[in-house]
């Protein structure tokens, strides 16, 4: 069956209750300074500047019927291709839904990417409309005389911000029907093209189908079993795959999800507690912030009434054990759990912990539901327990290629099995352990270094916030390990302290340069490796610098 058939259930059998609910914590922070917001009812903070909105099933399932009736009227079919280019907001996953409507493809698109990237996007894979929000109009604006293949172009947003070049998206939907439109989807049928995330490389367009998208759905409610009584927090962007397949499961269960549009830690406890979540995913540099605030005084935990929140889980990035161990202090009762996945597997889940594992703290867990797993060396055969290889994955969230690229995907699919060019190993009890990705491993001396290793170690670091490890270019060696140090807000140190602690690392895994800078990651949470390895392999590491 096709996803929107749990979309159109949902809306006959839970029609009045709240599906998505949007948080705009910039508004809410106007609100707090009118009035006294601890004496407000919820009803009454709704009110309150527009900061929360709320969509229930009924009118979810109604927009994306409209949006698809309005596609379809505009000439849109089976097979053509729509992006969305959009912040989080409470319009994004009825658009989605009523691209699938109509049986065309949906394309998310990372609405970090710069206006060139934009176009290199569009045009992989052959873009036929675009929806896009105000934060995107500049962008856009330079851009209508190099996209000709894109003759559709929709505005959510204010009517004072549209530009000329497109269509009010809402003005012209509330026009449209209602019903849904009659077309027949098949779960072999496109249904989205993602890109991978860029970080060994430029963007690939990956291609899933129905299926997949339904296999999503169920992995995820089985893992995290949500109910119709939870509430799930999102907060990373719902262009990627792990976003929205974890708010999979809130769709799978009728639940009520809500749309967090900001990443502070205060915003994130507020709205934890104001709004009953139940279930919040956070990549690693939000958790790491919700703990410095709590061991810094900045953020109290006596301040919010967070009982109803029964699991916290982690995903889109290795998860270090220190950062674990530190929540478990301050969040004991909370269960945890981490998933491991990539957008060519239909995002998180194809491996996953399981919260009965918290002993096996530091593995990404085993096969997920409905799905197998292997590791293999370089001929594709499997390796001895403790040895380190490719894994490998399969089931019916495999994509069904990289869009007009077979090369690539022969590269990658072998059969039905996935290789996801993530080195790992696995334990006796059958617990796989991610080491790296195949493209990141450094080569010293002859010897395999495994950064994520590494970077595990820094960040157990108390003065250590996060860390980078990459290769650098060594006239003997080859190789040498540069670990990109950010310490915390406050935190001083020095090159020498950091060497110091690295003397319980074996001496060939020990840095050989110490790089006091940012770690920058993308919008779901993982390095860019690229990035550092544009600004420090291309010639001399920079002097070490202290922050203060």
């Amino acid at each position: 069956m096709p996803i929107t058939e749990f979309l159109a259930r949902n809306a006959a059998h839970y029609g009045d209750d709240a599906a998505l609910v949007e948080i705009n914590p910039e508004l809410r922070e106007l609100a707090v300074a009118q009035t006294d917001w601890k004496e407000l009812s919820l009803v009454e903070r709704s009110a309150h500047t527009g900061y929360r909105k709320t969509l229930s099933w009924h009118a979810f399932d109604e927009s994306a019927n409209q949006f698809a009736n309005l596609l379809m009227e505009q000439g849109v079919h089976r097979g053509e291709k729509v992006a969305i280019l959009m912040m989080n907001c409470i319009e994004w996953l009825p658009i989605y839904f009523g691209v699938l409507k109509t049986g065309a493809t949906v394309v998310p698109m990372n609405f970090r990417y710069s206006a060139e990237e934009i176009r290199y996007c569009l045009e992989l894979a052959d873009v036929d409309a675009l929806v896009f929000g105000p934060e995107f109009v500049e962008r856009m604006a330079a851009l209508q005389e190099k996209i000709p293949r894109v003759r559709l172009q929709f505005f959510v947003g204010e009517q004072w911000e549209r530009p000329a070049f497109a269509k009010p998206y809402a003005m012209l939907a509330v026009r449209c029907s209602k019903k849904p439109p009659q077309v027949t989807l098949h779960d072999e049928d496109d249904a989205a093209i993602y890109f991978s995330s860029g970080t060994t490389g430029f963007p690939k367009a990956i291609l899933h189908s129905h299926r997949a998208l339904v296999c999503a759905c169920e992995v995820e409610q089985a893992h995290h079993s949500q109910t119709r009584e939870d509430v799930f927090l999102c907060i990373p962007p719902l262009y990627h795959t792990g976003a929205k397949m974890h708010w999979f499961g809130s769709l799978l269960s009728g639940s009520r999800a809500v749309l967090l549009r900001g990443t502070q830690s205060r915003w994130i406890l507020e709205t934890a507690f104001w709004e009953g979540a139940t279930v919040v995913w956070l990549l690693v540099p939000w958790a790491q912030d919700i703990l410095d605030a709590l061991e810094s005084g900045e953020l109290r935990l006596e301040d919010y009434d967070l009982s109803p929140w029964r699991l916290m889980h982690i995903g889109a990035q290795p998860v270090p054990p220190s950062l674990v161990k530190r929540w478990k202090t301050y969040f004991p009762a909370h269960a945890y759990d981490t998933n491991y996945g990539l957008s060519e597997s239909i995002g998180p889940g194809c491996v996953h912990l399981g919260v009965e594992n918290i002993g096996k703290v530091g593995a990404i867990g085993k096969a997920g539901y409905l799905w197998e797993t292997k590791i293999v060396d370089e001929q594709g055969e499997r390796v001895a327990p403790g040895e380190v290889g490719e894994l490998a994955v399969k089931g019916a969230g495999v994509m069904k290629c990289y869009y007009k690229d077979p090369e690539a995907t022969r590269a990658v699919l072998r059969g039905a099995w996935l290789h996801t060019g993530d080195m790992a190993r696995e334990d006796m009890d059958g617990f796989i352990y991610l080491v790296d990705r195949k493209k990141d491993v450094i080569i010293t001396g002859g010897e395999n270094i495994y950064p994520v290793q590494i970077e595990d170690f820094l960040r157990a670091h108390p003065k250590i916030k996060d860390a980078a490890v990459i290769g650098l270019a060594e006239y003997r060696l080859g190789e040498i390990a540069a670990a990109i140090v950010e310490l915390k807000p406050g935190a001083q140190a020095s090159e020498e302290e950091i060497n110091a602690f690295c003397r319980d690392l074996p001496r060939y895994k020990r840095p050989r340069r110490i790089i006091f800078a940012p770690v920058p990651r993308n919008a779901t949470g993982k390095i860019e490796k690229p990035k550092l390895r544009a600004q420090y392999a291309g010639g001399s590491v920079v002097e070490t610098q202290l922050q203060n």
